[in-house]
């Protein structure tokens, strides 16, 4: 690396450099609340004005991941599910990743073709390489600074320190127990070196590594790509056999088929068998029935994906069999949907429970367009997939998916006059929440009291960093504080 590009990119870095001291501050301080939009918002503020007078591609998709990620980082500041803290630490850098490369890319480039996965593999060992490049000239910057003869003396310092370690640490220890006063002493040395703080050592530590990454990846983006990767349609390197292939589905739709009869016939008709309930019933199956309807899609997407070559009557007979198990497994979703919906009456809502409902409802959506594209070869089913799944997967971690699990249960209290406090009580601040609104109502449910004044005890006490701040907690505690709890 030529020693001139750091001069011309010297601002860009310091923004860099306050950007990596944004990251240890809202990151690695406390719980994160805020802080993760505060550091979206400065991190996309340095890269648009970095990439200001260049015109980017692929806009509107880049404008749809954009807004994906500012919504997920919100949903530190919003809701307070632990899932999706969790898994938002990986999804977000991720689609940050991918919008960068996305909008950076030459506008030849296809997004949903899997060389594109390639494509920005290969910008991340850029930036990786750019950033050891980085590295190693300034190292050669500061010695070449230094006068030859200064660092031929520093580099015999060093060594002399070396070679007396060893003869240090013998000498001292007989002086030690020759003498308790010399003892003391030398046992008070390592508080003289008490203004170097381990904790600071690591976080100044952080800063370096997180200013070179936002600023060796942001520099490789700046250049042209070597190679533009092209996925051409029709060069599949593996092909299903037609005979084969119709044979495998002829088979399975007879199954599914026969399946299908049978819900008709005694579950969707409203009576069971006589050694199940309806609790033991919708427990028994359904997740058999959710996984044989993922291995259905898969089967449906490997047949569409992988290219066979077939005459007009075989094609079309393909076509009518994937359209039939589509539709099989269509009604296997909704037996499962149903039977969900049984144990959930049975056994009361929970956040797995409901999640699952609009997996499901989510699935019916593929299955719905997958069903088009069976007999509209031209679609892309990637493009779709992608598209649809970053919006599901937001709106879920959104819209605050334990608000419908505590109003369920409280509906189902007022129906039945059952409730878990403590699993709302577990749930998150929303289940808190919950309880608080069922305190007002009813007061004599059992342990409901003690479990709310646990809860405003912490509430009055507890003290939070500018990091973690969260609406949803603020609203509790203070709800908490001016309950009356008998």
């Amino acid at each position: 690396m030529k020693q001139e590009w750091v001069k011309k990119d010297g601002f860009f870095f310091v923004l860099c450099l306050l950007l990596g001291m944004l990251a240890e501050e809202s990151f690695f301080r406390g719980q994160v609340g805020i802080s993760f939009i505060i550091f979206i918002i400065a991190f996309y503020t340095v890269f648009f004005w970095r990439y200001r007078a260049i015109s980017l591609s692929h806009q509107r998709l880049g404008y749809l991941v954009l807004c994906c990620v500012w919504l997920l980082a919100a949903s530190y500041m919003l809701n307070d599910n632990a899932l999706f803290r969790v898994l938002n630490i990986l999804i977000i850098p991720g689609l940050v990743i991918f919008h960068l490369v996305l909008v950076t890319s030459p506008n030849q480039i296809k997004w949903n073709q899997p060389a594109f996965v390639t494509f920005i593999l290969l910008r991340i060992f850029a930036a990786i390489k750019y950033i050891f490049q980085f590295a190693a000239a300034v190292g050669t910057g500061v010695k070449q600074g230094a006068k030859e003869d200064k660092l031929v003396i520093w580099k015999k310092v060093l060594i002399g320190i070396v070679i007396s370690i060893p003869v240090l640490f013998v000498v001292l220890t007989l002086l030690m127990s020759a003498d308790s006063q010399f003892e003391r002493l030398v046992g008070s040395v390592p508080n003289w070196f008490k203004v170097i703080n381990a904790e600071e050592v690591i976080r100044f530590l952080i800063v370096v590594i997180t200013t070179l990454c936002f600023f060796g990846f942001m520099q490789v983006l700046l250049q042209k790509p070597i190679k533009v990767f092209k996925n051409p349609e029709k060069s599949i390197a593996f092909q299903l056999d037609t005979i084969i292939t119709i044979t495998v589905l002829i088979l399975i739709n007879a199954v599914y088929v026969l399946f299908t009869v049978v819900q008709f016939k005694y579950f969707f008709g409203g009576s069971l068998q006589a050694d199940y309930t309806y609790a033991e019933y919708a427990r028994k199956g359904f997740f058999e029935l959710l996984f044989v309807t993922l291995i259905n899609f898969s089967i449906t997407v490997a047949v569409l994906t992988l290219a066979f070559q077939a005459g007009k009557g075989m094609k079309r007979l393909i076509q009518v069999l994937l359209t039939v198990l589509i539709l099989t497994s269509s009604i296997m979703l909704c037996s499962a949907f149903l039977r969900l919906s049984m144990y959930e009456e049975a056994y009361g809502f929970t956040f797995t429970r409901v999640l699952a409902h609009s997996f499901m409802i989510f699935l019916i959506l593929i299955f719905a367009y997958t069903l088009v594209k069976i007999w509209m070869a031209k679609l892309s089913l990637l493009h779709f997939y992608f598209i649809t799944s970053l919006l599901y997967y937001t709106a879920i971690a959104v819209m605050d998916l334990d608000k419908i699990v505590v109003e369920e249960n409280i509906q189902r209290y007022e129906t039945y006059g059952k409730i878990d406090v403590h699993y709302l009580n577990r749930l998150s601040y929303t289940g808190v929440l919950g309880l608080t609104e069922l305190y007002k109502t009813d007061p004599h449910i059992p342990e409901l009291a003690s479990i709310l004044q646990e809860r405003k005890n912490e509430a009055l006490t507890a003290s939070y960093p500018w990091q973690s701040y969260n609406l949803k907690r603020g609203q509790v505690n203070k709800v908490l504080r001016e309950l009356e709890v008998k």
